[in-house]
């Protein structure tokens, strides 16, 4: 009789480091470190944003660890997330649910201890929004991507707090941006994996709306965003390297979003249109320390 080898440390490590969806921890915390940064005005903490995007780091992993937990059961339906380590088995239930509390905890905890109740207040926020309302609401409801933008424009906004301990003008327009950015990204993702998502169940809006009216939607969110991002010059926070970066990425973005009403290849123009938005926004986040606005 064979006997099914016990899986190694290294191959468990690897499930559970995946389990935590390090590509979405890495994103935030891009956009964290630029609401730290626009906050920080020029005199940047390094000690306290590095304990900031550890204790933030560890609040999203925990959040991502429920989120496939909530999800597993589609997940098994899909090409793209059948492998993931929960809709396999590789990691049962009950340690994926501990390991999401525990990371949760210590990284509640991490930030109390380091910033401030707001920066805390702010981060428990959008881990609620994200966890509870987007995981479940995405079932049910064609604004789930919506909703799930919404938590993902809290992370600036921790920045943004632990640097000032306010919520004020800098912070909202932040946000705002994140909000309209995550849009296009998000139905982007939506328009090359329609496959999995039909299957799936999930009712995003080129499920159910149809592919050309999501690319209306997508340039709509696009030209939105270009003008919201404009108001951290027009209110003072960032100079002109700023504005001219965000200008023209906005432009090039809305020009690239123009060629899929005339594609031959929608699933191609998607992921390009993909790959563009994570330009789009890490180039912003980049940009900003060096162009504030003392």
């Amino acid at each position: 009789m064979t006997k099914t080898a016990a899986p190694t440390f290294s191959l468990v490590t690897r499930n559970y480091y995946l389990l935590t969806k390090p590509g979405i921890i890495f994103g935030n915390l891009v956009t964290t470190a630029g609401g730290f940064a626009l906050a920080s005005k020029g005199h940047l903490d390094f000690l306290l944003v590095l304990k900031t995007l550890l204790g933030l780091g560890l609040v999203i992993a925990s959040s991502c660890v429920f989120n496939n937990y909530i999800d597993r059961e589609a997940d098994r339906k899909m090409a793209r997330t059948k492998g993931r380590p929960l809709a396999t088995g590789a990691i049962s239930n009950k340690n994926a649910l501990l390991f999401a509390v525990v990371m949760g905890i210590a990284g509640t905890s991490f930030l109390a201890l380091f910033t401030n109740l707001l920066t805390v207040t702010v981060a428990l926020l959008g881990f609620a929004v994200y966890v509870i309302l987007y995981s479940f609401s995405k079932y049910h409801t064609i604004h789930g991507t919506l909703i799930g933008s919404i938590a993902g424009a809290v992370p600036p906004v921790v920045g943004y707090c632990a640097v000032s301990n306010r919520l004020d003008s800098g912070a909202w327009i932040f946000f705002a941006m994140l909000v309209l950015w995550q849009m296009p990204h998000f139905l982007a993702i939506a328009i090359y994996r329609l496959k999995d998502y039909t299957k799936a169940s999930i009712p995003l809006l080129p499920v159910k709306k149809g592919i050309p009216k999501t690319k209306m939607h997508m340039l709509l969110y696009i030209f939105a965003f270009t003008g919201v991002s404009a108001l951290l010059t027009v209110f003072h926070y960032t100079g002109l390297l700023y504005l001219t970066t965000a200008t023209l990425l906005g432009a090039t973005w809305a020009w690239l979003c123009v060629q899929g009403f005339k594609c031959a290849n929608d699933e191609q123009w998607a992921r390009k249109m993909f790959f563009f938005s994570l330009i789009v926004i890490m180039a912003i986040s980049l940009v900003i320390p060096f162009s504030l606005v003392n």
